[in-house]
């Protein structure tokens, strides 16, 4: 580091408010001797020993919520945000009052900690289990650490937790993924490249430590807070020494595209290895994101007492809304304080069922709270649910799909790669009210033809989107993740990473199983026929008589991706091999490559062409 290594609490300091008493840059010792974390703690005002709520994360301890995104901020309830309010995270003056101890740490290379910064990698998930340990030791905890927080504060819980540090009781990941690769970055494979994008230059990028250059936020097209960035109390690195001092993952998640390459490999872990309760809350709206890691979470987290449940809403609001800290705070002083009212220490099912399923009937509308009240919440023991029919409706010449039926005509449609023709849709019209309410998935027959030049595609990206419509035809939409309009579920696959490994015990039929290794890698031939089975993300609704279902099969990105982009030249449209030599010839040249052509979805009887349901 150019800076020197800090003096021990060199920038602490003590600040006794009216209602809690303030820590500011508290320092955490890390076991390597090459960084610091440095944390801010909110204490009751009384003395004593209180359980500690701790998150760890790259936006920024010190940065009020009110500057990080002042309009959500202004839309919280009042209980909920103080000047000590941050994004994504508990608030202090709230959670003191509850008798808890709030510890935020800035993870390491971000804020006011000092070291090498390398988001969301084993780095990440050792410095966190060892700011536990210290948070479990301190003269003002009770020794019981419990994790809450949304977003990337949610999804580095399951990762620590995985690691079992000592102190740790319990994890409340509030739309958290727990994939890295699957989840977040390569959607079957796919880079999703646009979201990363945006976050690391808007959120992350900025916060690192020593960063003289204060940033505006974006909170949208053409609207920006105040500018924002570490306090650089110790001093500022050039350019050159803030990117020599990270891991960029706007560069990261280009360059390495499997699983088996080291620098995706340091971020798998093990879900079976958490043994502490977990409640995780999944998003239904987070069909981009969060939502499949919240429920693969649950599916394989290793504890007895693990709770699902299902909410709604946009991203950054239903986590402060009272129904939902009531919520929290039942499960939290079940598991940290032994208060517990309403059975959570019983195990699931006792008297709190294991998944609370949020049941999506009707069109309200998206964006507002009132809309998402709506929705009813039901008991169910398990997930998936036991009574769910697995049901597949065949893809047909007329673009219907028909329940139990394979065409028996043959029909091949051709589609432009990259996104160049507009999707196909194909629609199932249900006589009677019908539930959907699981893992969803598609099978198509696919192949390429060689290009008018001679050459041959060697890949294909497959795009699907399940949306529903009311019994007039209009499509009803649900909340997003930034409040926008988004369908029911979105799948992806590249066809180069089809296999499927049947022999895993994360394989199922509703949710089958790749390894995303370089191994598995196999491109396409000309005029041949694939099977290409798309993972369908999770989902719940219910359709009414007369209601429909459209399948919607594209070659790119179609309505409802938001910020989720999959549109990297590199990743796309050109092979490494293949890339031009100077611009002006890649820009002519880079819708072959690859990927560029056509791709042809076979119909008939000889092609299993379907989409299953799972309907209860």
């Amino acid at each position: 580091m150019p800076l020197p290594f800090p003096k021990p609490n060199a920038l602490h300091e003590v600040i006794e408010e009216p209602t809690l008493v303030f820590e500011k840059n508290v320092d955490i010792p890390l076991k390597d001797g090459k960084g610091l974390c440095r944390g801010n703690v909110y204490r009751p005002k009384k003395a004593g020993k209180y359980p500690v709520l701790l998150t760890y994360g790259p936006y920024g301890k010190d940065v009020p919520y009110s500057d990080f995104h002042g309009s959500s901020f202004s839309e919280i309830p009042a209980e909920q945000k103080s000047k000590h309010s941050a994004w994504e995270t508990p608030d202090p003056a709230y959670w003191t009052g509850q008798g808890y101890v709030v510890v935020r740490v800035d993870e390491r290379g971000i804020g006011a900690s000092y070291g090498f910064l390398d988001t969301m990698s084993d780095q990440t998930s050792s410095d966190f289990a060892e700011v536990i340990e210290w948070c479990a030791e301190q003269e003002w905890s009770s020794g019981k650490v419990g994790l809450l927080g949304i977003s990337y504060y949610g999804g580095s819980q399951w990762r620590v937790a995985a690691r079992r540090p000592k102190g740790l009781t319990c994890i409340l990941p509030w739309e958290g993924m727990t994939d890295y690769y699957r989840d977040r970055v390569r959607h079957g494979g796919i880079l999703s490249n646009n979201f990363v994008n945006f976050w690391w230059n808007n959120q992350v990028g900025p916060m690192q430590y020593g960063n003289p250059e204060k940033k505006p936020r974006r909170f949208g097209p053409g609207v920006f807070g105040p500018p924002v960035g570490p306090e650089c109390l110790e001093g500022t690195l050039s350019k050159e020494e803030l990117i020599a001092l990270r891991r960029d993952q706007t560069e990261d998640n280009k360059a390495h595209k499997y699983l088996d390459e080291p620098y995706h490999a340091s971020r798998v872990y093990k879900l079976e290895d958490i043994d502490v309760p977990v409640l995780s809350v999944a998003n239904l709206g987070g069909i981009l994101l969060h939502l499949r890691g919240n429920v693969v979470g649950y599916l394989e987290a290793g504890t007895k007492n693990k709770w699902l449940y299902f909410i709604s809403g946009r991203h950054d609001l239903p986590f402060f809304l009272p129904e939902f800290v009531d919520l929290q705070k039942s499960f939290l002083d079940a598991w940290l304080k032994g208060e517990d009212n309403k059975g959570w220490t019983e195990g699931p099912n006792a008297r709190v069922p294991a998944v609370s399923l949020l049941v999506r009937k009707g069109n309200p509308g998206f964006n507002k709270t009132e809309y998402e009240q709506t929705f009813a919440f039901r008991p169910e023991a398990e997930w998936p649910l036991a009574r769910t029919q697995y049901t597949k409706y065949y893809l047909q010449p007329d673009l219907s799909l028909a329940l139990n039926s394979a065409p028996k005509e043959e029909k091949t449609i051709s589609l432009e790669a990259l996104g160049k023709s507009d999707p196909i849709m194909f629609t199932a019209t249900f006589d009677k009210e019908t539930e959907i309410a699981g893992h969803p998935t598609a099978n198509l027959v696919y192949s390429v033809t060689k290009r008018e030049d001679g050459t041959t595609p060697k890949d294909l990206d497959v795009f699907v989107t399940l949306r529903h419509l009311d019994a007039a035809g209009k499509e009803i939409f649900y909340t997003g993740t930034a409040g926008d309009p988004v369908p029911l579920a979105k799948g992806w696959l590249r066809a180069s990473l089809r296999a499927i490994n049947d022999k895993s015990p994360r394989h199922r039929e509703w949710l089958p199983h790749r390894d995303y290794e370089s191994k598995d890698v196999s491109f396409l031939e000309p005029e041949q026929k694939y099977d290409l089975l798309v993972e369908i993300w999770p989902t719940q609704v219910v359709v009414e008589q007369g209601g429909k279902i459209v399948l919607e099969v594209a070659t790119g990105d179609s309505q409802g991706c938001g910020i989720f982009l999959h549109n990297e030249p590199t990743d796309r449209c050109v092979s490494v091999v293949t890339l031009a030599a100077t611009a002006a010839d890649f820009w002519t040249s880079r819708d072959e490559g690859d990927f560029g052509g056509k791709n042809n979805l076979h119909l008939g009887p000889e092609n299993q062409n379907w989409l299953c349901l799972p309907i209860v």
